[in-house]
């Protein structure tokens, strides 16, 4: 991380308490001369209209790193569900000769950049206040067979997981439960969090690697992913491969619900300082979250790549952002301002720039929530574990699909 981020931790610190039970009041901006093209209805009630000069500090923010990141939703096939929104062929082709023009060592053109979201999208800013976390990519020691030290393991997903639609959903299924287990006798129930703890996965041997510290591996659950060192000095990288589809729940909210913490003394990095001094009350307090994450190794990626997210594209620190995907389909930029929460690379200003919806979590539901992924390793680690403020989120829409995104929102209501 920059030096500029280490600073920003800092001043995350001292902001979170005054942000964290703040709430923005979001008004409507009127669309300026400036922004060419149709400027069509917003979806009601969840966003409104406005343009690119309602976005505070659009101008400043570097649009050829947001083009870059932009650009990875051009690769053919990626498109697979209906969490995506298909981007037009003639946005894709002008996004990427342009950023290509813009890559190596060739001198970027920022200005470039920036016309080509000006011209090619539309802004709908949310109407209710919005709330950004921030997560990362740990790096952990672990080891590939349990010993003395590792002794926490980390699950592949056991034999019929699926997850559960209109399709395959018996009759009296649980409403709570996303997934569950394809037998001969039908769709069962997957064991929660408690359960697996005492063993009920034991004997079907699904322990892909074990790590040396109960509350990392719950972080891992958390984060969805992981970058491990192994004894040898190898690296191995998890990421995400299901869940058993119990309902997740916050354990940071239960202990303010017990009157153990403030909401913004309960940050992630107050969490773990809470499960480090109550040993005695972690493991409980863990099966209050009956979610449960199982894992894959994922082979391929390049050293310097991210974390794959939700998306199948490897996260970008700083430009990448997990939505529910019910609001903000992938591939669309969002701008996301932040007036109590300090810019990563320069903390002398407000978090203000436009990022790529590629990534989900069990925790981030509705409009306006979103996560911000800062990166990997510890420094990134301490600073996501202090984002907690209000934002405005702002989704670009490409020209011609406005309709078809209110559609969407209507459904999402």
């Amino acid at each position: 991380m920059t030096g500029g981020v280490r600073v920003a931790l800092a001043m995350l610190a001292r902001r979170a308490v005054a942000a964290a039970g703040a709430v923005i009041v979001m008004t409507a901006g009127a669309a300026s001369d400036q922004n060419t093209g149709p400027v069509r209805p917003a979806p009601d009630p969840v966003f409104e209209t406005v343009s690119f000069q309602d976005l505070s500090r659009w101008a400043d923010d570097d649009h050829v790193a947001a083009l870059a990141a932009f650009v990875r939703f051009c690769t053919p096939g990626l498109v697979t569900d209906q969490r995506f929104l298909q981007l037009p062929d003639d946005v894709c082709e002008a996004g990427s000769a342009l950023a290509a023009a813009n890559s190596g060592d060739k001198t970027a053109d920022g200005d470039a950049a920036k016309a080509f979201f000006e011209q090619n999208f539309t802004p709908y800013r949310f109407k209710q206040a919005g709330f950004v976390t921030g997560y990362f990519e740990p790096e952990l020691a672990a080891a590939r067979a349990p010993d003395n030290q590792h002794r926490y393991p980390l699950l592949r997903p056991p034999g019929g997981l699926v997850a559960v639609t209109d399709a395959n959903r018996p009759h009296n299924w649980p409403a709570e439960l996303s997934h569950g287990r394809m037998t001969e006798d039908g769709l069962v129930p997957l064991p929660d969090r408690g359960a697996i703890m005492d063993g009920a996965l034991r004997p079907e041997n699904l322990e892909l690697v074990w790590l040396r510290d109960p509350v990392d591996a719950f972080f891992v659950h958390v984060q969805g992913s992981a970058r491990l060192r192994l004894e040898d000095g190898s690296v191995m990288r998890v990421g995400y491969a299901g869940k058993t589809g119990h309902p997740y729940t916050s354990i940071a909210r239960v202990l303010v619900d017990r009157g153990e913490g403030r909401p913004e003394d309960l940050t992630m990095s107050g969490l773990r300082r809470w499960l480090v001094k109550n040993p005695a009350g972690r493991d409980a307090l863990f099966r209050e979250n009956r979610s449960y994450i199982f894992f894959r190794e994922v082979t391929g990626a390049r050293q310097h790549d991210g974390p794959i997210g939700s998306a199948g594209v490897p996260l970008v620190a700083g430009r990448s952002l997990a939505v529910d995907p019910a609001f903000v389909p992938f591939a669309l930029p969002a701008f996301v301002a932040g007036q109590d929460l300090a810019d990563l690379d320069a903390p002398d200003r407000e978090f203000s720039r436009l990022m790529m919806a590629d990534d989900s979590g069990s925790a981030i539901k509705g409009a306006g929530r979103a996560d911000i992924f800062v990166g990997s390793g510890v420094a990134a680690g301490s600073i996501a574990g202090e984002i907690r403020h209000t934002a405005t989120l702002t989704v670009l829409v490409p020209r011609g699909l406005e309709d078809a995104f209110a559609e969407r929102m209507r459904g999402a209501e």
